[in-house]
């Protein structure tokens, strides 16, 4: 099985390299592949990431970086793979997901910093995963935890089969869709509300797509968020119409 990571450090792929998983690796059966955003940027600086639009703190990483990284990856393979975006957004990881994954000829994890992806990035991949309910800095701790749970699954990777059949296996609301430049990529637009300065039509767009996205995603999560009168609103707007 071959994994590929994108990511903005790609030496942490170094450290799959150790223990059982290491000896798949050098035996031919775990292949390992990485590819770094910053060697698709076009500017001195080797940028990956900028301010968000409408303004808000931290940086978001841009679409261009990121999806060229993909592209070559996939330009360097024979086959299919299929592309997980790491995310807190994403469905919770567990033992089904990696037994899921260990079927497949390939799978490609693209690592996050900074605040987050430029929303457009999603439209990349082919599923989001989230180790849990928590932030980690960067996707990268994220990734070896999937190769590794994924890894272990395949065949002569462990030693004793049987010993992968028989084991066991903070409040608040998901965020809001983040965008950066460009303006447009690739015939998709940021949100003009998000252009607009509109500080009060941004904060109301960002927390009723805040609410839609936990609503689809994880409406668990909205018996323990601290809700207003003006959210509640919003949510029976959103069942109305389907979000």
């Amino acid at each position: 099985m071959r994994f590929e990571i994108v990511t903005l450090f790609p030496e942490i792929a170094a450290s799959l390299r150790l223990g059982l998983l290491g000896k798949a690796i050098e035996a031919g059966r775990v292949e390992v592949a990485t590819s770094n955003p910053r060697d698709f940027t076009t500017d001195r600086h080797r940028s990956v990431d900028d301010a968000p639009y409408g303004g808000g703190s931290g940086m978001v990483m841009m679409p261009g970086p990121v999806v060229e990284a993909l592209e070559a990856l996939d330009a360097g393979r024979a086959g299919p793979t299929r592309r997980v975006l790491l995310t807190p957004q994403g469905r919770r990881f567990d033992q089904a997901t990696a037994e899921r994954f260990a079927t497949l000829p390939c799978l490609t994890l693209v690592c996050g910093r900074y605040e987050g992806f430029d929303e457009r990035i999603r439209g990349y991949v082919d599923e989001e995963v989230s180790l849990g309910d928590f932030v980690l800095l960067g996707g990268e701790v994220a990734a070896l935890t999937v190769v590794e749970a994924t890894a272990r699954l395949l065949p002569e990777v462990v030693g004793n089969r049987r010993s992968t059949e028989e084991e066991s296996h903070t409040t608040g609301l998901l965020e809001y869709p983040q965008y950066t430049r460009p303006v447009e990529f690739r015939g998709e637009r940021v949100p003009e509300v998000l252009l607009s300065g509109h500080h009060g039509r941004i904060a109301h767009w960002r927390r009723r797509e805040a609410l839609r996205r936990t609503l689809e995603r994880r409406p668990d999560l909205l018996a323990t968020a601290p809700l207003s009168e003006e959210d509640r609103a919003l949510l029976r707007e959103l069942e109305r119409e389907g979000t």
